[in-house]
């Protein structure tokens, strides 16, 4: 979504952020999303980096962005791929379960948790638009000083004090009836949170 609302979520510049994940497929095996998987929902998809591993895997793809040169710019990727089943959505993700009309297998929201304002807000919304057993999985940075996280040189990512780590996204989705039931570590610099919805 476009940094106005969120802070430090706005999409990275392509050098570097291709550098940073070469290969979107392996990443999405590595967090074990099955192929095959009815619906899946991108919340805040930014450029489609994931959209398109994420298609090759769903039966459906819905990829929702606030900013709509973002979503322009997804569905043009998308279609460079020769993806057919993706749907791009102009939404907030706060109003994400008005957004989808029919029950989502997993989201996934890669790069922009950190940034949220209101994350109980939108852990209730990611969990009202699951369906029973449905999943939720954040891709975060892990909390260490910026001037760490390097690549091609320079500092990346979203400034430290917005990092977090994999505790305080559990704790910011518990309220929802979203319980965290597996941690996955992407090197170098990030980790995937995956939570299962409890109840329906």
């Amino acid at each position: 979504m476009s940094s106005a609302f969120y802070p430090a979520t706005s999409m990275p510049d392509s050098d570097w952020w291709q550098v940073l994940w070469p290969n979107p497929a392996d990443t999405m095996a590595s967090v074990a999303i099955e192929p095959g998987t009815p619906l899946i929902v991108d919340l805040c998809c930014g450029d489609g980096l994931f959209t398109g591993a994420l298609a090759r895997l769903a039966l459906q793809v819905i990829a929702i962005d606030l900013d709509p040169k973002m979503i322009a710019c997804a569905s043009a990727n998308l279609a460079e791929l020769g993806a057919k089943n993706c749907e791009f959505v102009l939404g907030d993700a706060y109003d994400l379960a008005a957004v989808i009309d029919q029950p989502v297998d997993l989201v996934l929201m890669a790069n922009t948790f950190h940034g949220v304002p209101e994350k109980g807000r939108l852990a209730k919304a990611v969990a009202a638009a699951l369906k029973p057993d449905g999943r939720f999985i954040v891709i975060n940075w892990h909390r260490r000083p910026r001037e760490e996280t390097t690549v091609l040189g320079q500092p990346r990512g979203p400034g430290t004090g917005l990092r977090m780590e994999p505790r305080d996204v559990a704790a910011a989705v518990h309220p929802a009836s979203l319980e965290l039931t597996r941690l996955v570590e992407l090197p170098p610099y990030h980790y995937a949170a995956i939570f299962m919805k409890t109840s329906a």
